[in-house]
């Protein structure tokens, strides 16, 4: 996995952002629009419940472990760092067709200085389509299953959001081919990848996800309940590798947080239960040139800017 073939190159990435143009929903709609279920799925607050299993999920593949170690600023400034992913990723889900490829290219050129040397020596490259193939399936993968923790979802629903996530991937450069066609070839991949060597939760790991769920670089406390969630929602081996506490006490908590969750969620204001962009999306389909004032808050909190387009400090 160290030849040129396993890496995106810029001419590869290109070619798979124009097919994402071209099978987008529309210009004003971007690559999925209103009707997708990456819209119905990703508008969810809820969604926030796996993040912390996809981020551990991650980090078991030793090559994110050792980026996120050496090139990113998750443990100084874990805030900054939630914004960036949410703003890279809603950009892509939520935005225009324009802003959506230009986050691409963004994070494309990002990942392209992300180079370095495993603790055994060996390269790693950000932009290597193994790695990129993983870090895009923790995400599919954990969007539905922490959505399905506070929402019924259908076979046939499961199917489009994959559908529409094999288009998703485009974004990071991976074209169809390079992924399983179907969501039972998926899971069956997803699995496998589990269970294999591919993943090795190394020391750097295990601390850096410690470091995160203690809250550190922050003044947030990570609440008891959602460490046991994110322990009960990680495979037992991972969960072992990982160092993370899940005994009786771990179980009653994450039970106890999840009826209350699914008690009270569904009773939410809109506001409170869907995303920022989510909204900013609708308001520019409906032909506003500006996100209003609640969505700019809204944007405020997850994405720490005030719209999708904006620099971070735009008011």
């Amino acid at each position: 996995m160290n030849g040129s073939d396993h890496r995106v190159t810029a001419a590869a990435f290109e070619a798979q952002l124009a097919r994402a143009a071209v099978e987008a929903a529309g210009e004003r709609e971007g690559l999925f629009g209103p009707n997708s279920m990456r819209w119905r799925v990703d508008r969810e607050a809820a969604l926030f419940l796996g993040a912390g299993r996809a981020l551990l999920l991650q980090l078991a593949h030793p090559w994110v472990a050792a980026a996120v170690a050496e090139h990113s600023r998750a443990l100084d400034d874990p805030i900054g760092r939630f914004h960036a992913t949410f703003s890279t990723v809603f950009a892509m889900v939520f935005g225009s067709r324009d802003e959506a490829l230009a986050m691409a290219r963004r994070l494309h050129r990002r990942h392209a200085g992300i180079t370095g040397q495993l603790p055994d020596g060996g390269p790693y490259e950000a932009n290597n389509r193994a790695a990129l193939r993983w870090v895009h399936a923790t995400l599919a993968h954990t969007a539905l299953l922490a959505y399905g923790l506070v929402a019924s979802v259908t076979p046939e629903e499961r199917a489009r959001y994959y559908q529409e996530s094999v288009r998703f991937a485009g974004l990071f450069g991976l074209a169809p081919t390079e992924l399983p066609p179907d969501w039972d070839g998926f899971a069956a991949s997803f699995d496998a990848t589990l269970h294999s060597d591919t993943l090795a939760v190394s020391e750097t790991a295990r601390a850096t996800a410690a470091r995160l769920l203690a809250g550190a670089g922050s003044w947030i406390v990570v609440p008891a309940w959602y460490r046991a969630l994110t322990a009960e929602l990680l495979p037992p081996h991972l969960r072992a590798a990982f160092g993370l506490a899940y005994g009786p006490a771990e179980r009653d908590a994450a039970a106890r947080a999840l009826r209350r969750i699914r008690r009270l969620y569904p009773r939410l204001p809109k506001r409170l239960r869907f995303v920022g962009p989510y909204f900013e999306a609708q308001e520019r389909m409906a032909g506003r040139a500006r996100p209003s004032l609640a969505t700019r808050l809204g944007n405020r909190f997850w994405i720490g800017r005030p719209a999708l387009g904006a620099e971070p400090g735009e008011r």
